[in-house]
């Protein structure tokens, strides 16, 4: 890609080393970058065991996977960050955090910088308001684990020139991926769907038509679905689940995107899901055990 041979990435939680991941194997410079700097030399090691992994599967090279690595670099400031070519937000899913990334980086970036958003829920228009280029910002939602997941959904704001799009799209195939273009409403596509049957499974545990394993699977046996959307819901961070439905409740006023009281009730004990140890399921022990 011409427009595009260095990539920032802002965040080294789950999501920003998936993205770093796959655009170092794709043949990019990556600046990765975190207020913590031990979570970047954690998420770089998460990164070589992943990568450890395809040459196991025969999916990617040694060779391949030694130059990827190398292509990787901490940056722990925002000031290393905005002399790359696109710079990609991927911090939690909370508004006001990601205004504050952009608002603090903007001082930083080179007139040709391009911003893109991770952001799974929350408006475009709002987060590129906060910048000094909205025509040259756009979502890249990438998803979760972004190696193995082949959808990157685009969503333009409202200021988005037709040159950012394309090379937003260019970029997004340039990784192998395939993707699909949402207009900037809340949650776009796929959480607008998704979330919302999560927090209803959840519903149903709340009003006891069924306990955590039935749900999960009655769901993978009778919609064929690979993931209980309970323990889809740990996977993803309760967290994120209850601010996506937040965003949906607020954003489109409809009382049907009213999130679960149970779900509020475990992100406020902390049991977020599989990062927390806790959920839906208990993943201290060897093997994950329904919480209720």
């Amino acid at each position: 890609m011409a427009d595009i041979k260095t990539v920032g990435v802002i965040g080294a939680g789950q999501m920003g080393g998936g993205i770093a991941h796959v655009c170092a194997l794709a043949g990019y410079d990556v600046l990765l970058n975190d207020l913590d700097p031990a979570r970047i030399e954690a998420c770089v090691t998460l990164i070589d065991h992943n990568m450890a992994r395809q040459v196991g599967r025969g999916v990617i090279t040694q060779d391949e996977m030694t130059a990827g690595l190398a292509r990787i670099k901490a940056a722990t400031t925002l000031e290393a960050v905005g002399g790359a070519d696109l710079a990609i937000e991927a911090a939690t899913e909370n508004e006001e955090i990601k205004k504050q990334i952009f608002r603090n980086l903007a001082p930083h970036l080179a007139d040709h910088t391009l911003l893109a958003s991770n952001t799974s829920s929350i408006s475009i228009t709002r987060l590129a308001s906060t910048t000094d280029r909205p025509e040259r910002f756009i979502g890249l939602h990438f998803m979760n684990p972004v190696p193995l997941m082949k959808l990157v959904e685009i969503i333009r704001g409202i200021a988005t020139d037709a040159h950012t799009y394309d090379v937003a799209v260019n970029f997004a195939k340039s990784l192998g991926k395939t993707t699909a273009n949402a207009e900037d409403f809340p949650a776009f596509i796929v959480n607008r769907v998704l979330v919302p049957m999560i927090n209803e499974a959840i519903y149903t545990l709340y009003e006891g038509v069924g306990t955590v394993d039935s749900i999960d699977t009655a769901m993978k046996l009778g919609a064929n679905h690979p993931m209980g959307p309970l323990e889809l819901g740990d996977f993803i961070g309760l967290d994120t689940v209850l601010s996506i439905m937040n965003v949906l409740h607020e954003g489109l006023a409809d009382s049907k995107y009213r999130p679960c009281p149970l779900l509020v009730k475990y992100v406020e004990a902390g049991w977020l899901g599989r990062k927390a140890g806790r959920g839906f399921y208990d993943y201290r022990g060897e093997h994950p055990v329904p919480t209720r």
